[in-house]
């Protein structure tokens, strides 16, 4: 009797409702690994996930998001059960690796709602193939733009590392730094990455409890290799490039919806993303850190089905 691994995307994959199926597909060199499931008349709607998960995370909006329209869960690459080559993790060259999965499943226009590492890989597509993107959601998370080289190596007195949040306004981004070095966080965290998903996941999320057991162990497992820690924090090491590669965008033509976290880039994003496309929306998601599928579930559909529509 076979034995099935209740942590493996053909399992996780079948848990979920609206007839998902784990796949892969091999494009422009890099082998990509997606979920797909769902019909209906809208446009095909391609999620991307972010750092440090999987397309797991998308595991409580899938089933809604399928029953209007084809839903595709994508590991990026890097990512999950993707390949994890040497290069190609500025994300203009992620962005066309979707476009590329695209293309390979016959579609010729997709809608795209990214998270964090996800968010910058659907603005860079929206950027490059306008005539094959309908609308995008960014989740959380702008592009790299300038601004960025102007994080600075100390917190501010604005900014928290620990869960005491009053008086103060965002978290200090320390893993931007340590995910710039090579070798050394695969040599501390192989096989324990755990201490550094569960920490975020803990000082990062409104409710920690909204990423649960099982997901803490996919996500810990996913990035549990050498060549896992290496790739996640290659997408890091990648932003002085996605930077320069942003001041030849311009604005995105295609709508855009942004949603925030009301604990965490709401304010930055009503600030920031007006400037970034010609037709942008920005939404509050209440009660909501950083992981805004898994903690606003609810919430992140309903705002993407209007949006959508």
């Amino acid at each position: 009797m076979t034995t099935v691994d209740p942590l493996s995307d053909t399992a996780l994959a079948h848990s979920l409702d609206g007839g998902f199926s784990s796949r892969h597909a091999d494009v422009d060199g890099v082998r990509l690994h997606y979920v797909s499931g769902g019909d209906g008349d809208g446009d095909p709607l391609i999620l991307l996930g972010g750092w440090p998960q999987t397309w797991w995370q998308w595991n409580k909006v899938m089933p809604a998001l399928a029953r209007r329209r084809r839903v595709i869960a994508v590991d990026l690459r890097g990512m999950g059960s993707s390949s994890k080559p040497e290069g190609g993790y500025d994300k203009r060259t992620m962005a066309r690796d979707v476009h590329a999965l695209a293309e390979h499943l016959g579609l010729t226009r997709v809608s795209i709602a990214g998270h964090d590492i996800g968010a910058m890989v659907a603005y860079a597509h929206a950027a490059l193939f306008p005539e094959s993107t309908g609308r995008i959601c960014l989740l959380d998370v702008p592009h790299p733009d300038g601004d960025w080289s102007s994080f600075t190596l100390l917190p501010g007195p604005h900014q928290y590392v620990d869960p005491d949040r009053t008086g103060v306004s965002g978290s200090y981004l320390w893993w931007f730094a340590l995910n710039q070095v090579q070798g050394l966080p695969e040599a501390l965290l192989e096989g324990r990455y755990r201490l550094l998903s569960d920490w975020l996941f803990d000082r990062s999320a409104k409710d920690p409890a909204s990423i649960d057991e099982r997901s803490r162990q996919v996500y810990g497992r996913a990035y549990s290799t050498a060549d896992a820690i290496r790739s996640g924090n290659a997408w890091y090491r990648a932003f002085n490039t996605d930077i320069e590669h942003e001041r030849d965008y311009g604005k995105v033509e295609a709508p855009l919806l942004a949603l925030g976290g009301d604990e965490s880039n709401y304010a930055y994003l009503r600030d920031l993303m007006p400037s970034k496309g010609a037709d942008v929306r920005v939404v509050e998601i209440a009660d909501c850190g950083h992981y805004l599928p898994e903690e606003q579930p609810e919430a992140v559909v309903d705002a993407l089905e209007s949006f959508l529509r």
